[in-house]
C-alpha cells in the first residue's frame, strides 16, 4: 500500500466532473467512465493518450506516493492530514491555464501563487515522518541520471525531486504527446473543457490518495476541507 497527499477539487466541482469524463475515471470511488471523443481525436485515441494520468486520477501532487514509515499507522496519517487541513484557510488561484510540460498537458497557475507554494512545502515537511525511505528500485524509477543536482538531492532527502524551489503545481491531463500531435491535442483539450479553463481554481481541500498494490489505480481514501470541516471518507 502506498499513500499520497494530493490536491483535487470537490467531488461535485464542474472542473472535477469534466476532468473525470476526460480521463475516463473518477478517483472518488474509482469507477470507470465511458471514454469520449474530443476535437479530432476518437474516444479510443483519447483513452490511449490519457492512460497514464487516468491511473492517478485528477490531482496535483503535494506529497508524492510513499509507503508508511515503520511505527506509523494509517489512522495517524489521516488524523495528521485532518489537523493540517483544519489549520489552513481556503484560497483562490487565478488565473489557471493549459500548459505543455515536458511533453504532457496539464493545468497550471498562470502566475505564481505564494499560498500554493507554501501549502505544498508544508505538506512535504510535515508528512516526512510518515514516509518510509525509498528503496533502490523506487529511486531507479525516478531516473536519477536525468535529474539536476538539486532535484537529485530532493529525491534522496524528501523522496521526490520536485519539491520546494523545484515544485511546480500542475494537474495532469495527458501522457507525453508527440510534438506532431501537440497542437491538435491542445485544441481538443480547450474545446472539451471550454470556459472551465478560464476560471479561478479554488484550493479548499486536501486529499489522501491510496494505491492498494503496485500498479493499481489510485483512489481517494479521504477528503479534508481547509478550515476544519469534517473529513469525508471515500474508501
Amino acid at each position: 500500500m502506498r499513500y499520497a497527499i494530493y490536491f483535487t477539487p470537490q467531488k461535485d466541482d464542474p472542473l472535477t466532473r469534466a476532468a473525470e469524463r476526460w480521463l475516463g475515471r473518477s478517483a472518488f470511488g474509482g469507477h470507470q467512465i465511458t471514454p469520449t471523443a474530443a476535437g479530432s481525436f476518437s474516444a479510443a485515441e483519447i483513452a490511449f493518450h490519457t492512460a497514464a494520468a487516468r491511473r492517478y486520477g485528477f490531482h496535483a501532487t503535494l506529497k508524492a506516493p510513499f509507503r508508511l514509515a515503520e511505527g506509523k499507522s494509517e489512522a495517524e496519517l489521516i488524523a495528521a492530514l485532518e489537523n493540517l487541513a483544519a489549520s489552513r484557510e481556503p484560497f483562490l488561484v487565478e488565473p489557471v491555464k493549459l500548459a505543455r510540460l515536458g511533453g504532457f498537458f496539464a493545468l497550471v497557475p498562470a502566475v505564481a501563487s505564494r499560498e500554493l507554494d507554501q501549502l505544498a512545502a508544508d505538506v512535504v515537511t510535515e508528512f516526512e515522518p510518515y514516509r518510509a525511505p525509498l528503496t533502490q528500485d523506487e529511486i531507479a524509477r525516478r531516473n536519477p541520471d536525468g535529474l539536476s543536482p538539486a532535484q537529485l538531492k530532493n529525491l534522496y532527502k524528501w523522496g521526490y525531486p520536485h519539491v520546494f524551489e523545484e515544485f511546480r503545481f500542475h494537474m495532469t491531463l495527458t501522457g507525453r504527446i508527440p510534438a506532431a500531435e501537440a497542437e491538435r491535442m491542445q485544441q481538443a483539450i480547450e474545446e472539451f473543457f471550454g470556459p472551465l479553463l478560464l476560471q479561478a481554481l479554488q484550493v479548499s481541500t486536501l486529499a489522501l490518495f491510496a494505491e492498494p498494490e503496485a500498479g493499481a489505480p489510485f483512489h481517494i481514501m479521504s477528503l479534508h476541507a481547509l478550515g476544519g470541516e469534517r473529513e469525508r471518507k471515500f474508501a
